[in-house]
């Protein structure tokens, strides 16, 4: 949490949960909501390529 610039999660409650966790330290961060449902396997091809789309804009308005 110290280290990261930018923080992605797939749902609301995962970003409610790292405020929970983390507090202050949580709510300084940018935290980015991507709205894709927490139903995947790991390394589902289907969520990296989701993950592919949706990151890479948020990345490219950052810099």
């Amino acid at each position: 949490m110290e280290w990261a610039d930018l923080i992605f999660v797939m749902e609301k409650k995962h970003k409610q949960l790292l405020i929970s966790r983390y507090g202050t330290q949580a709510r300084s961060k940018e935290i980015h909501i991507l709205d894709i449902p927490d139903e995947f396997a790991y390394m589902d091809q289907e969520l990296i390529d989701m993950l592919k789309v949706t990151i890479k804009p948020i990345l490219l308005a950052s810099m």
